[in-house]
């Protein structure tokens, strides 16, 4: 079993980045239930090597990850293997980070917080000056589609309690946000707060 480690909480509407070093876990769980996390990962040794969407698709063959296997890098190299998923199992590997100019299509007006800013703040807590927004995997978040291509936004069906174990396979640094999006039905009743926790190496 992993040895129990940091314990943290992600507010809601924020971001966070974590250095996991290969072979330690990072658990996320779902405290209130049906809070959308995107999450990004890049390599430690070479920040330019980040976690792919397109890259863990094509390598898996399908469009939502499951227990047991890799996620990879735009270097087709795998940097993450989802061990844990006690959720129903609706995870995104389509839909673009939510950012400002979302919002403003959306109709909000004024400040919104978004994933794409937080992604960007917490890097630069560490020091590192993302060249780019890549797509992440969006945990929890429920996207239906059908056989004409058309995607439906749904509410995430995950519970309160409910976690996802993401183990490093190198040296990363990890960056989560609690996703703000208010303005369609994404986070069940949120957006909640989610609570973190990095397990040593199993």
């Amino acid at each position: 079993m992993p040895t129990r480690g940091d314990h943290q909480i992600l507010r809601a509407r924020e971001g966070i980045a974590l250095v996991l070093r290969a072979g330690q876990r990072l658990r996320i769980t779902n405290t209130h239930g049906g809070q959308v996390v995107d999450t990004w990962a890049l390599a430690r040794a070479d920040p330019s090597e980040y976690l792919s969407m397109e890259h863990t698709r094509t390598s898996l063959g399908k469009l939502v990850p499951a227990v047991g296997d890799h996620l990879y890098s735009s270097r087709r190299r795998a940097l993450l293997t989802l061990v844990e998923d006690t959720s129903p199992g609706a995870h995104d590997t389509l839909i673009a980070a939510c950012d400002p100019e979302r919002y403003r299509l959306l109709g909000a007006e004024g400040y919104h917080a978004s994933c794409a800013e937080n992604f960007q703040r917490a890097l630069s807590r560490h020091g590192i000056d993302a060249p780019r927004l890549p797509a992440p995997l969006n945990l929890f978040m429920h996207v239906r589609w059908d056989e004409g291509g058309r995607l439906e936004f749904l509410a995430s069906p995950a519970l309160a309690g409910d976690y996802v174990t993401l183990e490093a396979l190198i040296d990363v640094t990890v960056a989560l946000s609690a996703c703000p999006m208010d303005l369609n039905p994404i986070n069940a009743g949120g957006p909640h707060d989610v609570e973190l926790e990095i397990l040593g190496a199993a």
